[in-house]
C-alpha cells in the first residue's frame, strides 16, 4: 500500500495552503487559535468564502455541486485547515445530513435541501441523543405517529449542538412501538420554527453555551420530510454515525494542538528552565507524540484504502478510539503547561467584565479547553461503545 501523496496530492496540498495563507482572515484565525467562541456569522463567512471556491463540499459528487475530492484530497484539506487554525467546517447539514440524502432522500429532497445547505440558507442541527438514549441510541423514545399528510411529533432532544444557531433539524423517531427497537425508527426532517417545538440552551462546565435540549410538543412535521421508508431509520443512522466517527478522530486537530503545546513547554520554565527540557514532561510530550506519529499512519492507510474504493469499516471506531484519547491527552498537557495561570480568575467571574486575563495570551483557554473536550470520548457513540464494536468485529466476541 502506497502511503506517500502523487504528485498532483502535492499541487493540491499547496493550493490548499495558498489559500490559506492569503485568504484565511487573520481574525478568525486568531479567534480559533486562542479557543474564542466564534458566532454563527463567523462560520457563516468561513463557509461562504469555501463556497466560493466550490471547496464546501469538497467531498460531495460534482452533479450535487460538489468538488468530487477522493479521500486523500479531503484528508490533505482538512489536516491543513487545521492547522491553520481555520474555523471548523460545521457538519451537520454538509457532512451528516447529506450524504444521508443523497445515498436514501428522495430526488425532491435532494434538489430542494442540497443547494440550501450549499448557499447556507439552512444551518442544520443533528437530533439525535435523548435524556435516556445517548451511546444506546437505539432506546430512543420521541414519537412520530402518523395523521394523514403529517406526522405529530412528541419528546425531547439532548445535547444538540448549535442548536440555538440552526433552522432545519434532522431527527431520529420512534415511528412503531410494537418491533424490537432499531426496527421501529424513522428519520424525518423538521422545520425549527414549527409550533411546539422549544429550544433550551445548556451551559457545559467550560461556561459555554454550546449545546440545547429541544422539546417537541404535538409538533406537525409534512409527511413529505421523511427520508427513506417509515421504521428504516436506523440504517441511515449508522450510515450517517461511520461519517461521524471517522471525523472525530481529528489528526489535523491534534498535530495543531500538539504544535501548540511545544510552543508554550518552550517558554513556560520548571526550575529556570524551559518545560520542554523537563525530563519527565519531554517524556510525556514524546508519549503523545508517537502516538499521534501511530495514528496518522492508520489514518492514512484508511484513506489510501478509500481512494482505491473501500469501504470504511472498524476502522472508523478504531480512528476515533484513539484519536479522541490523543486529544485529550494533548489538552491535559497543555493545562498542566500552563499550571497556575489556567485557574480562573475573579475578573472572569463577573459577567460582563472587559478585564484581560491577566496570564499569557493562550492561558485563559487552556482549562475550558481541557473541560469542554472531555465529551470527545463520549459523542458519536462512547469510547465504551466503540471498543464493543471492534471486539465483535475483529476478534468475534
Amino acid at each position: 500500500m502506497d502511503l506517500s501523496f502523487s504528485a498532483e496530492d502535492i499541487a493540491f496540498r499547496d493550493d490548499v495552503r495558498a489559500f490559506l495563507r492569503d485568504e484565511l482572515p487573520a481574525e478568525l484565525a486568531a479567534k480559533v487559535r486562542h479557543h474564542k467562541l466564534l458566532d454563527k456569522a463567523d462560520y457563516e463567512r468561513w463557509h461562504a468564502m469555501l463556497q466560493a471556491r466550490s471547496w464546501l463540499a469538497g467531498t460531495w459528487p460534482k452533479a450535487f455541486g460538489g468538488a468530487e475530492w477522493n479521500a486523500v484530497q479531503r484528508h490533505i484539506f482538512e489536516e491543513e485547515c487545521a492547522m491553520a487554525n481555520a474555523p471548523r467546517i460545521i457538519p451537520f447539514g454538509l457532512n451528516m445530513l447529506a450524504p444521508v440524502l443523497m445515498a436514501f432522500g428522495s430526488k425532491e429532497q435532494q434538489d430542494y435541501y442540497l443547494p440550501r445547505i450549499l448557499d447556507g440558507s439552512d444551518w442544520w442541527c443533528q437530533g439525535y441523543s435523548e435524556p435516556e438514549a445517548g451511546s444506546d441510541l437505539a432506546s430512543l423514545r420521541t414519537t412520530a405517529v402518523r395523521e394523514g399528510d403529517h406526522y405529530i411529533v412528541n419528546g425531547q432532544k439532548t445535547w444538540t449542538t448549535l442548536g440555538q444557531f440552526a433552522n432545519k433539524i434532522f431527527c431520529l423517531v420512534r415511528t412503531d412501538a410494537s418491533v424490537k427497537p432499531q426496527a421501529g425508527i424513522s428519520f424525518l426532517l423538521i422545520d425549527m420554527d414549527t409550533p411546539g417545538i422549544d429550544i433550551r440552551p445548556i451551559v457545559l462546565i467550560d461556561g459555554t453555551p454550546e449545546v440545547n435540549e429541544i422539546f417537541f410538543t404535538d409538533v406537525k412535521v409534512p409527511a413529505e420530510n421523511l427520508v427513506g421508508a417509515e421504521n428504516q431509520g436506523w440504517t441511515m443512522a449508522k450510515y450517517l454515525l461511520t461519517h461521524e466517527r471517522t471525523n472525530i478522530a481529528g489528526v489535523g486537530f491534534a498535530a495543531a494542538g500538539l504544535a501548540e503545546l511545544k510552543r508554550i513547554a518552550a517558554t513556560e520554565r520548571s526550575g529556570g528552565r524551559p518545560l520542554a527540557e523537563n525530563p519527565h514532561f519531554a517524556a510525556r510530550m514524546a508519549r503523545v507524540e508517537m502516538d499521534l506519529m501511530a495514528m496518522a499512519t492508520t489514518n492514512m492507510r484508511v484513506v489510501a484504502a478509500a481512494a482505491a474504493g473501500a469501504a470504511p469499516g472498524v476502522e472508523s471506531s478504531m480512528l476515533k478510539v484513539k484519536g479522541t484519547l490523543i486529544r485529550q491527552a494533548i489538552n491535559d498537557l497543555t493545562r498542566r503547561a500552563v499550571g497556575p495561570w489556567a485557574m480562573a480568575f475573579p475578573s472572569e467571574a463577573v459577567e460582563g467584565s472587559n478585564l484581560p486575563h491577566p496570564g499569557p495570551d493562550y492561558a485563559a483557554s487552556a482549562a475550558p479547553v481541557y473541560l469542554n473536550y472531555r465529551k470527545i470520548s463520549i459523542y458519536g457513540g462512547s469510547n465504551e461503545i466503540q471498543r464493543g464494536i471492534i471486539a465483535k468485529t475483529m476478534l468475534g466476541l
